[in-house]
């Protein structure tokens, strides 16, 4: 029996009560395995706290710096003019609202210590302005700057900023892509991780591939594809839509495939060395390991592997103590959870739904240093939720 059908069979599941008054609340929750400890969480309801004018759009990307301070990136542009109505010009709303700024700052009690983005922040080259049209991915390093991928039309850039919104550099450039064989320009980034001697590239909306830039120079490195091999799928020809993210024209996911497949949408560095990749559309996480001679292949982390529409593996977190991996997966709209070890699937939190708790289009998640979970989504979801971790059960 396949993974899904056995996880469905063998799942216990624990439904979330009536709301209560208290700020945090039980979530809806699965466990596969009575003999091995379960991280355990409750939604906190009032998380995070935002400004009375302030309406969020799509949250396409968060992130944890080592000061527990959560960043997310936001798209103002997927609001309406009815949602936005102080926006306008002349206004057509006389309380609310204003779409909140590209890039949020939080602090771990969900008050917004400061905001900014747009293309004021970026620089213009040959006439064309860098700033993404549809921003994705948010990374922010140990030096605490800040990176930001795009992958709306055109948007083949990665770019890196100082924590107030400083632009320091960038790989690639905005309506330029040259496919997987590219040393300088990408195609439709969706995520990067930056650990100080390298930078990972999950260049995957168009392109489809991990691509490594030295972290002082931004000198190429490598790229390369599924099982750590040349990356040989085909590029997306034409721009991407969101209606791509949910066709099932390629056939459905293929988790035995020897190539990335349409989404190569996160690059995650974990413990030991390790790289996790999201095939996202063929339902599985790619680890690797890197070396002194370069990336070596791991094992293949199969998630849900029937699932069709979103497909599953969308982002990757890890428990404090490396125990335990967090993965978002978007069409099940829950984060399972793995222990790291095995990687075996002995649990999860979350179900379809707008309500605390639930989830629509989960999109990225992350950990803070107290264990509490951190998710955002996209397409109508347009949220982002706290989890607080309640210990181990």
């Amino acid at each position: 029996m396949r993974l899904f059908a056995m996880l469905v069979a063998a799942s216990t599941a624990i439904f979330a009560p009536a709301a209560s008054a208290d700020p945090e609340i039980p979530v809806v929750s699965e466990r596969f395995r009575e003999d091995v400890p379960i991280p355990t969480f409750r939604a906190d309801v009032g998380w995070p706290k935002l400004p009375d004018d302030v309406i969020l759009g799509q949250m396409p990307g968060i992130a944890v710096d080592r000061e527990d301070h959560i960043w997310v990136i936001h798209r103002p542009n997927s609001l309406t003019p009815l949602e936005a109505g102080l926006a306008q010009e002349p206004p057509t709303a006389v309380s609310c609202c204003r779409p909140a700024a590209h890039v949020l700052r939080f602090d771990a009690t969900g008050n917004l210590v400061a905001s900014w983005g747009g293309p004021e922040h970026a620089p213009t080259i040959d006439g064309i302005n860098q700033w993404p049209a549809n921003v994705h991915g948010i990374y922010i390093d140990n030096d605490m700057t800040v990176w930001i991928a795009g992958n709306g039309d055109g948007d083949h850039v990665a770019l890196n900023f100082t924590s107030d919104g400083t632009f320091l550099r960038q790989i690639g450039r905005r309506e330029a892509t040259g496919g997987n064989d590219s040393e300088a320009l990408l195609g439709n980034p969706a995520d990067i991780a930056d650990n100080g001697a390298s930078v990972l590239v999950a260049d995957g909306y168009i392109n489809k591939r991990i691509a490594a830039f030295d972290a002082e120079t931004l000198d190429y490195l490598r790229a390369w594809g599924a099982y750590g091999g040349t990356p040989d799928a085909p590029v997306r020809e034409g721009t991407f839509d969101q209606s791509q993210a949910t066709s099932t024209g390629d056939g459905g996911a293929n988790p035995e495939s020897t190539s990335f497949g349409d989404i190569v949408h996160c690059v995650v560095r974990g413990p030991d060395d390790e790289i996790y990749v999201c095939d996202r559309r063929n339902n599985r996480l790619q680890l690797f390991r890197e070396t002194g001679d370069g990336i070596e292949f791991v094992r293949d982390v199969v998630i849900a592997p029937e699932t069709g529409g979103l497909r599953t593996a969308s982002d990757v977190a890890f428990s404090p103590d490396g125990a335990y991996l967090y993965v978002a997966d978007m069409m099940n709209a829950k984060v399972w959870i793995l222990l790291r070890e095995t990687h075996e699937v002995i649990g999860s939190f979350g179900r379809v739904g707008r309500y605390p708790g639930q989830f629509f289009w989960l999109h990225s998640v992350d950990v803070d240093s107290e264990g509490n979970v951190y998710t955002s989504e996209v397409g109508t979801g347009r949220r982002i939720q706290r989890f607080v971790f309640t210990g181990l059960e």
